[in-house]
């Protein structure tokens, strides 16, 4: 067809794929099953026939897990040209959900966001939905649906990342979706953010199993150094977290391990029927306590509530991928929080064993983050968002919260999930 693109002339079967480097190795936690760092081998490798390799997801396979997909944004205070950039690499069959803590005095930047995302649904033809995080009537929903742990002293959604992200699991809870990833708004390169997603639908393809996450280990991170770039391939945070991580699944196992690499990933996806069961950790504990969440419920260490879980298993994948990860440097204070977040979560874990809380101790100690003989900081731990009535906090959202914004549709949430049954003796402690 002469100056148009007519895939229905394509011959039947054709479709583009994408290559994902073989898993040969896993640990085993309990029902968790976490597999070694798997690398994108092509972001595109060729047609579809012909060909049964393992490790090669379809276009219709990554397709239709992105129809069933939620990718939410938590943002705060990035700029307009990045926020745009970072939509333009969602794949269009997703749901966009921004979440934002973003300041409203003097300059409400919150209302370029939703110019942003407005003109970006109008000209793309999408749907997406965006709410303010510190919205009052956000705050009653929540309270409403029986979650009063998420509210501070002012009556509104405490301001972290991990709130944040627990509001966009909630909203992805409304749409009736099956599936929720996360991408960081501050990333410079849409073409990042376009092969994330792609990787978390052939990582959730590939996992085929109701309880999976797919997360992010990025190929490299450049930072400016004597006037030429450097490609570092491990953040400072990470090295930390993960190291830490691998010493808990080591002392269960008896064998030292590097297989966590994504301890810190704010870039992973996970299925909604494994989402709504898993407590949530506040700030930027929220990444590194989904590992010791998975290993405190499916562990097989202390009881659980949710035996159909433990019977499917919980796999893990983690997926390095092409992209290098440009955003802003936000300082050392920054990733020094980030850091002892990650380790206060773990030392308190009832799973964690006394040598890795001792090492804790000793490296918070030796980073001068606690004096000798002190104890780290408890921090916030949040019920699971499947213990919610979900119904009311439609309804509440729906009528008070003025930043809540539904765009390209009537109602994205009219036909909420339903609610899981929650056995009686199900206990969530919070710090």
């Amino acid at each position: 067809m002469a100056g148009g693109y007519a895939p229905l002339m394509r011959p039947l079967g054709y479709c583009r794929r994408m290559r994902l480097e073989q898993s040969h190795r896993t640990e085993r936690f309990g029902a968790v099953r976490i597999h070694e760092l798997q690398r994108v081998l092509q972001l595109d490798s060729g047609d579809a026939t012909g060909s049964t390799s393992e490790g090669i997801v379809s276009q219709a396979a990554m397709r239709a897990i992105e129809r069933q997909m939620v990718i939410v944004i938590p943002c705060m205070n990035e700029t307009r040209r990045v926020i745009e950039g970072v939509l333009s690499g969602i794949p269009h069959d997703c749901l966009i959900v921004l979440v934002s803590n973003s300041a409203r005095h003097p300059v409400d930047r919150y209302d370029m966001e939703a110019q942003t995302l407005e003109q970006h649904c109008r000209a793309t033809e999408r749907p997406a939905v965006m709410v303010h995080q510190r919205d009052p009537g956000l705050a009653a929903a929540f309270k409403a649906a029986g979650m009063p742990e998420l509210i501070d002293d002012a009556g509104l959604v405490r301001a972290g990342k991990g709130e944040a992200m627990l509001i966009g699991m909630a909203v992805a809870a409304l749409t009736g979706r099956k599936y929720i990833g996360y991408i960081d708004a501050d990333n410079y390169v849409p073409g990042a953010v376009h092969e994330y997603v792609k990787v978390y639908a052939a990582g959730l393809h590939l996992a085929a199993n109701p309880y999976a996450m797919v997360r992010i280990s990025w190929h490299s991170k450049p930072k400016l150094r004597d006037g030429r770039l450097f490609f570092s391939r491990r953040g400072r945070s990470s090295e930390i977290t993960n190291e830490f991580l691998n010493r808990l699944v080591a002392e269960y196992s008896g064998f030292g391990t590097e297989v966590i690499a994504t301890g810190n990933a704010g870039e992973h996806a996970l299925s909604l029927d494994l989402g709504l069961r898993m407590r949530l950790a506040g700030g930027f504990a929220v990444e590194p306590f989904e590992f010791v969440e998975l290993f405190e419920q499916f562990g097989g260490i202390l009881d659980t509530a949710h035996p159909e879980v433990m019977t499917s298993s919980v796999p893990v994948l983690q997926v390095e991928t092409r992209n290098p990860h440009f955003h802003d440097n936000k300082g050392e204070d920054h990733v020094q929080g980030m850091r002892m977040q990650a380790l206060n979560v773990l030392y308190h874990s009832p799973v964690s064993l006394p040598p890795v809380r001792q090492a804790i101790l000793d490296f918070m100690v030796a980073q001068q983050a606690l004096a000798p003989g002190e104890e780290p900081p408890r921090e916030r731990i949040y019920p699971p968002v499947g213990s919610l009535d979900l119904d009311l906090l439609r309804d509440v959202l729906e009528s008070e919260a003025g930043t809540f914004r539904q765009l390209g549709t009537r109602s994205l949430v009219a036909q909420p999930r339903s609610r899981p049954e929650w056995p009686e003796h199900h206990v969530v402690v919070s710090g």
